[in-house]
């Protein structure tokens, strides 16, 4: 499709509203229609929409210094910003490198992998092992971390070297384990990896700590992160988990890794640190390994909009709101009602494969048939048919497709921490009665 106009859109076919105005969990559009943002984007507006706060402590900083180059100066800002998230992170994470785009989080966190085994003399460590139906990000560095493959196949050629392992995905469990036969072999497939790559050559271990999109959100199993930081810690390799879409209280703790008893060596946050308001991301760091890189000369890397204070500005803003309403307390106390509600409104349907999550992040599985658990073929679009009869709803869901191998279809709900029974409701209905209009 030919659009007017000099927008070189992200979606070429078919009509984009435009959109207006956005207040607390709603969108609306020019010509006067309106949405229920159910997944906040792309799970990005935690906070909801249009929050003055987040507005004024952008203008302000827009008043007192928008720019001043990272190499240069430092300013009050991203120091408060580094010193709030600090405050909340997983222990020992300390330090934060603050980037624009969760790309350029994952990709810091590569370079920072790498360039701390070069300090420790051990340069023979190189290697990325990742997760096959992850998403890390489209630059060329995280997409070849990236484990979907309709993304990685148009530029194959041009992606550096990595290593992807299975990930915990019990529903369709490689190994044909059921819960309570499961000893975690995707948590051995690592040290697997590990030895047949060459221990002396793997830098890092990069997955995210609740899978995302990708695989319609799928928690992990009970254990599998403490083996995967008995593995990494085993092998001298750094664990890095990426918390750019589960971070920043959407499970219902402040970082996901909360809820599974361990720490991570680098943490990427991003998406929800500032709301959607301005892209901010950071990298956390243990204090220990900032610590090897400062004696070895520094971390050679930057950006030109790296450290930025308008972005901090959001993100402590947005700190502010999330302490002073207890959001997270709110996801945590009631993100079980989300899928009860999910629950209760889709159980009866026969084309429901599974519904999971945890606080305000959930993932709906859709299947041919429910006793197979086999998909619908990817030509027949059950994803995309779904979210566009919901879209003419006026709901806003997030879509996963090729959840299985090439085929495999399923929804993210998301909806800001302000949702409550009543949006619950309303996404839990209008799915059911999208996914009849489609199916039956």
């Amino acid at each position: 499709m030919r659009r007017t106009g000099h927008v070189f859109h992200r979606k070429l076919s078919g009509e984009l509203p435009t959109a207006v105005s956005g207040r607390e969990c709603f969108v609306f559009s020019e010509d006067g229609r309106s949405w229920l943002d159910a997944s906040g984007g792309a799970v990005v507006v935690n906070l909801g929409h249009g929050r003055p706060e987040i507005a004024a402590a952008v203008s302000s900083q827009l008043q007192e210094g928008y720019y001043f180059h990272p190499t240069m100066f430092t300013n009050p800002t991203v120091e408060k910003l580094a010193e709030r998230l600090a405050a909340h992170a997983p222990k020992d994470i300390s330090r934060f490198y603050f980037m624009s785009s969760g790309s350029e989080a994952v990709e810091t966190a590569l370079k920072l992998a790498r360039q701390i085994h070069v300090c420790r003399g051990s340069h023979s460590k190189y290697k990325v092992i990742s997760r096959w139906k992850s998403y890390h990000g489209l630059s060329i560095g995280a997409l070849a971390a990236t484990g979907r493959t309709a993304f990685r196949t148009p530029f194959a050629p041009m992606l550096p070297q990595s290593v992807h392992i299975p990930p915990p995905y019990c529903l369709r469990c490689p190994w044909k384990h059921t819960p309570s036969s499961c000893s975690l072999d995707c948590a051995e497939a690592l040290d697997e990896a590990i030895l047949l790559e060459g221990a002396e050559t793997v830098s890092c271990f990069l997955a995210e700590t609740v899978s995302g999109a990708t695989l319609a959100v799928y928690p992990p199993p009970p254990g599998y992160w403490r083996r995967i930081r008995e593995i990494c810690d085993r092998h001298d390799i750094v664990l890095i988990q990426d918390e750019i879409m589960c971070g920043m209280g959407r499970t219902g703790a402040w970082f996901a890794s909360e809820h599974y008893g361990m720490e991570p060596d680098l943490l990427c946050v991003g998406k929800g640190l500032a709301g959607g308001a301005i892209p901010i991301s950071a990298v956390g760091v243990k204090e220990g390994l900032y610590e090897t890189v400062i004696e070895n000369g520094g971390f050679v890397h930057g950006g030109t909009f790296s450290h930025h204070p308008v972005g901090a500005a959001a993100g402590l803003a947005t700190l502010d709101i999330l302490e002073n309403e207890h959001l997270v307390e709110r996801v945590a106390e009631f993100g079980q009602l989300l899928g009860t509600t999910l629950q209760e409104h889709l159980q009866g349907l026969p084309w429901i494969g599974d519904i999971r999550g945890l606080g305000y992040m959930w993932g709906v599985e859709l299947v041919a048939d429910q006793k197979t658990f086999h998909p619908f073929l990817r030509q027949d679009k059950v994803t995309e048919r779904i979210f566009e009869n919901l879209f003419g709803r006026g709901i806003l869901l997030y879509k996963a497709i090729g959840l299985g191998t090439e085929s495999g279809d399923g929804l993210v709900i998301a909806p800001p921490f302000t949702a409550g029974e009543a949006e619950f409701q309303k996404i839990g209905s209008e799915l059911a009665q999208a996914i009849q209009d489609v199916l039956s």
